[in-house]
């Protein structure tokens, strides 16, 4: 390679290099296909509801399992959607 005329070929490594980048960029964070989504999704408040009775106090450690969990009961936590055949 002459002086200039192999100059070109060390420049398209690293411009490849940045235009793959980019494009790879844009096609996985959709910065032209996304919404402002302050300004273009309507969120409808309403009051909060509930109550503050006390329904019981556990205090350190003593208790080692959660009363009434299902944690070895997986079938019953876990239920086939009805009407799925596959």
């Amino acid at each position: 390679m002459s002086g200039d005329g192999g100059t070109w070929l060390l420049l398209l490594g690293p411009a490849g290099a940045t235009g793959l980048y980019w494009a790879l960029y844009r096609y996985y964070r959709n910065t032209d296909k996304s919404h402002d989504f302050e300004h273009e999704t309507t969120v409808v408040a309403k009051p909060v509801t509930g109550s503050e009775q006390k329904v019981d106090e556990v205090k350190g450690t003593r208790e080692t399992r959660i009363r009434g969990d299902n944690v070895r009961e997986y079938r019953r936590r876990v239920q086939r959607i009805q009407g799925d055949t596959s």
